[in-house]
């Protein structure tokens, strides 16, 4: 199996944090996001990385691992990364965003899973509110409805209702499934199209079916100053980022 981290983008919401490296080499304290990211690293047999925004850096770092580019990064978004991968990928993969830590639990689970499918976070309300605003969480959270064993859709904006769960940045395609949603993405014609909106075309479409697991596994995402703050500054999220590098590898 291999493992796609997407580590194209920018990071603009970050701002001085990332006016000389890429979003996921940015330090939360002693370590990096991309530092969490690399504890999971050891399941794989590949590690594959798209890289766009400072890319050299990403290459001196990342010897070890095959780097791909986005060459396109500044007009594209993390779908076209991710097809970037395309003659590259050549058994099931699992996919990671690069601005995200989470527990090594949840990758352990996904690699059980045979199936095309995303752990949902079902304790994200608590996470998100130590981000932001009850009337921000309605503006930036999306939907993701579930029935029986599937996601039937995820990515559309709230209006007045808080869903259950939230996407997490973490998708495992099997082959079959990822050489069907190039084929979907070739044919949207569209190169900005946000992982959301292209997963819930792909279901909508038939392209796939994506199964799913409930987990309240820590996960916590950076995307901005002031989640990069929240981090330094709590407690309770500093004691999961301190026990997530217990099982820190030197890979």
């Amino acid at each position: 199996m291999q493992f796609l981290v997407l580590a194209s983008g920018k990071g603009k919401r970050l701002k001085k944090y990332t006016k000389k490296k890429p979003k996921c080499l940015v330090k939360i304290s002693k370590y990096r996001i991309i530092d969490y990211i690399k504890i999971n690293f050891k399941y794989f047999k590949e590690v594959i990385i798209v890289a766009g925004y400072k890319k050299k850096i990403i290459q001196k770092e990342f010897i070890k691992q095959k780097i791909i580019i986005n060459k396109i990064y500044y007009k594209s978004n993390m779908v076209h990364s991710l097809f970037c991968s395309k003659n590259f990928i050549n058994s099931d993969v699992i996919i990671s965003y690069s601005d995200i830590v989470f527990s090594p639990e949840i990758i352990k689970k996904m690699i059980k899973i045979k199936k095309t499918h995303i752990p949902i976070n079902q304790s994200w309300l608590k996470i998100w509110l130590k981000r932001m605003t009850k009337n921000k969480v309605l503006e930036d959270a999306e939907t993701l409805k579930i029935k029986s064993k599937y996601v039937v859709s995820l990515g559309d904006r709230l209006i007045n209702k808080l869903p259950k769960f939230q996407f997490m940045g973490l998708i495992r395609i099997n082959l079959k499934d990822f050489k069907k949603l190039f084929i979907f993405y070739k044919s949207l014609k569209n190169k900005k199209i946000d992982m959301t909106r292209f997963l819930d075309l792909a279901i909508k479409n038939k392209v796939i079916s994506l199964s799913y697991f409930k987990t309240s596994k820590f996960w916590f995402e950076i995307d901005s100053t002031n989640d990069l703050n929240v981090l330094k500054k709590s407690k309770v999220l500093n004691n999961n980022l301190n026990k997530l590098l217990k099982d820190r590898s030197s890979t």
